[in-house]
């Protein structure tokens, strides 16, 4: 028996725009005895509604759960407003001001003629509503057609809600398409997600399926063609697919065998339906296509512009020399020179090259040629990253406020919108964005829709590492299209010259290994073993660094899985660094064990906490009681965690290469095997030798290592960026 409590909508606490309620509701009646006790009183709801009135009575439907910060809530799974049944409910109905010129004097003329069945007249027809005394057919058709509308709206939602879509989904659907949305369920249930990319496919394919239609029905075909493109540019990176692969994985989506003919015959349709792009024997979705096409035009005519002249610009750049006590060298005076005359560079280099100091110089230079105050400066730099823990380093060295694309572009999660966009665009003069080579095609495109066409733009970046984890590989591609002006950092800073680091770094790019490297200098070992013995020299390698501060310290393997992965070697570390103690509180979450002084990775962004995806903190506290909570500290910023929020978590002893991004240790640990073989690729191994700024220790199969660096395949996405930054020059 599904769980209702019945009764009145009093207020909200939060209100979000996607439709989602934390509010207040006094409750009249239920069907569950633990919830007999509400009844006259309030309870705490939340959910997803269309809209609540405190005019309304509700049928509210789902379950009482414990949340660990605000007590005792009713979580709405769905609901349906009930029509007032007694006469002076429906007066009060009537004359609530739903309904203009019916006041309460109209509204209980009409319930004497028609009593307790007044609303149920009044929809069904607007003639007999002329049998009140005084009632003019304006009045009556206004009064019908009201009431249809306030009908219709909880009638769509309650139908979407029958099909099998969740009353989020509903919401969703019911905004985007309002009143049209009976016919477009009525004539293909798959057009839902024209516009909604965010409704899942998987999701729309199950209702659908369930309502008869045919596995190879065309309406069919064509949404799975283009959610395989998606995943497949998601997956791969790739901005441009081939209909060979294309048709491939098209099988497996469908599971029935699809003619070659019939194929065809819906890609032809999707291109003319502007949904796909073909050029030649390259097949793009048409925001990749002009999301490439966009950035190039936007580049194109940044670099076509003058060079700005500064006056006086060596005299301001010797005093900055001074006052920071630093000597730029020559490749870092022309990134300074050029990224305060050009209108769009990139800088690119290696680690330890100096690029966060360039970030700062320029920072330093542009309030002192402009004669800014701190608060200009502000205003019209915008410093960007595409993750929190790179844009708070950039913010800690420079001392001039950063933040990632997304809170920039004032991303809304709820409705996956940015505020900042073609139709509002930020008043920044100068974009700075660091670690650029994160940055995908999609993003990057949002982000130049959301500024002026001048908008001067500095591209910071190590063209060797993993590229972006959407599609594209923007750093790359306008690089090699030698049309944006580049300047290579080549000087050594972070280690030193003799770094044997940097010198397996600079071997991994010019895919070459010296093994003479290892084992000479403290700041590289290697330990050769097979991967049985792989976790048991970690073990021992991490015996002599157990009292290290977490933050300098670091495992990085390829994967999670496997006998040398991930989550093996965090069960194992855990043991070790932080065993079992009688002072200890645990908590096991999904077969895992947490306990205080735990070190653990945030998966997700939390920007109203602080806190962002890949950030590293400590356990700080456990309730493992009847309420259940964890708090974590981020370097003193501590966040409480209740059940509901578990999973934007894992240990952290050992991470993932991808996770580290963005990030230094002071000491890395990088196990190598050749079962990690899915995983062996120049650009990963790259991405993980230099994010050691110290010391450097290689553990494995030296075959695997080497394997790594020859393979290079994996990093050839296939993009169009570069051509046409080409062409638009030409």
């Amino acid at each position: 028996m599904e769980t209702y409590i019945k009764g009145n909508y009093r207020k909200s606490i939060y209100q979000s725009d996607s439709g989602y309620y934390i509010g207040i509701f006094k409750v009249k009646e239920t069907n569950d005895e633990n919830l007999i006790e509400y009844i006259d009183r309030t309870i705490t709801f939340t959910g997803y509604f269309h809209e609540l009135s405190e005019d309304d009575t509700y049928c509210f439907y789902g379950k009482l759960m414990e949340h660990e910060r605000y007590g005792e809530q009713f979580q709405v799974t769905r609901y349906e407003r009930v029509l007032p049944e007694e006469k002076d409910s429906i007066v009060e109905f009537l004359s609530s001001g739903l309904f203009k010129g019916i006041g309460e004097k109209k509204a209980q003329k009409i319930v004497d003629v028609f009593g307790k069945d007044t609303l149920n007249i009044i929809l069904e027809s607007e003639e007999d509503l002329l049998l009140v005394p005084t009632m003019t057919k304006k009045q009556a058709t206004l009064l019908h057609d009201t009431l249809m509308d306030y009908e219709s709206s909880y009638k769509i939602i309650i139908a979407l809600n029958e099909l099998g879509f969740s009353t989020k989904d509903s919401m969703l659907i019911y905004r985007k398409y309002r009143e049209k949305t009976s016919q477009i369920i009525e004539e293909n249930i798959y057009s839902v997600r024209d516009r909604l990319e965010e409704l899942s496919f998987k999701k729309v394919d199950q209702i659908c399926l369930k309502q008869g239609y045919k596995k190879d029905d065309p309406r069919r075909v064509k949404e799975a063609i283009g959610y395989v493109m998606s995943e497949l540019s998601n997956l791969i990176g790739h901005t441009y697919l081939l209909k060979e692969e294309i048709y491939h994985y098209l099988q497996r989506v469908l599971q029935v065998t699809l003619p070659v003919e019939e194929f065809n015959a819906a890609l032809k349709t999707l291109i003319l339906d502007l949904k796909i792009v073909q050029k030649d024997e390259k097949y793009y979705l048409t925001k990749m296509y002009e999301a490439e096409n966009n950035v190039a035009n936007r580049i194109h005519y940044l670099v076509k512009q003058e060079d700005k002249t500064i006056q006086h610009l060596n005299e301001h750049l010797e005093a900055t020399e001074k006052e920071m006590h630093i000597h730029y060298n020559k490749d870092q005076e022309l990134a300074i020179k050029n990224a305060l005359c050009k209108n769009c560079l990139i800088i690119t280099g290696g680690p330890g090259t100096g690029k966060t100091t360039i970030i700062k110089a320029i920072t330093e230079l542009y309030q002192k040629v402009n004669k800014w105050s701190y608060q200009q400066l502000i205003e019209k730099i915008a410093l960007l990253a595409p993750t929190g823990r790179a844009s708070k380093r950039i913010s800690e060295s420079t001392l001039v406020k950063a933040v990632t694309i997304h809170r920039f572009l004032k991303w809304n999660k709820d409705t996956n919108q940015f505020a900042i966009n073609e139709y509002n665009k930020s008043d920044v003069e100068i974009v700075i964005i660091d670690e650029t080579s994160m940055v995908d095609i999609l993003l990057f495109d949002h982000l130049l829709k959301g500024l002026y066409v001048g908008t001067k733009i500095i591209l910071v970046g190590d063209e060797n590492q993993l590229p972006s984890v959407g599609p594209g590989q923007i750093l790359k591609d306008m690089i090699e299209s030698e049309v944006i002006p580049v300047v290579r950092l080549n000087q050594l800073y972070r280690q030193g010259e003799d770094s044997n680091i940097i010198s397996l770094a600079h071997d991994i790019n010019q895919n070459t290994l010296n093994q003479n490297l290892f084992n000479v200098q403290e700041d590289l070992t290697f330990i050769p073993c097979d991967e049985d013995h792989v976790r048991e020299n970690i073990r021992s390698i991490s015996t002599d660094y157990k009292e290290t501060d977490y933050k300098k310290f670091q495992i990085l393997a390829p994967m999670y899985k496997t006998l040398n992965g991930i989550d093996i070697l965090n069960q194992e570390l855990q043991n070790l660094f932080n065993p079992k103690a009688t002072d200890k509180k645990e908590l096991l979450i999904n077969g895992i064990t947490y306990r205080e002084q735990d070190k653990v990775i945030q998966l997700t962004n939390m920007p109203d906490e602080n806190v962002f995806n890949g950030d590293i903190g400590i356990i700080e506290s456990i309730e493992n009681g009847k309420k259940k909570k964890i708090t974590i500290s981020f370097d003193g910023n501590s966040v409480e965690y209740a059940p509901s929020s578990f999973q934007k978590f894992k240990h952290a002893y050992a991470i993932s290469i991808h996770k580290s991004q963005g990030s230094e240790f002071d000491y890395v640990v990088l196990p190598i095997v050749k079962s990690y073989h899915k995983m062996l690729y120049r650009k990963l191994v790259y991405t993980a030798v230099t994010r050691a700024k110290k010391k450097l220790i290689i553990v494995g199969e030296i075959n695997a290592f080497e394997q790594a660096i020859h393979h290079n395949e994996v990093d050839n996405r296939r993009t169009t960026l570069k051509e046409m930054l080409k062409k638009s020059i030409n």
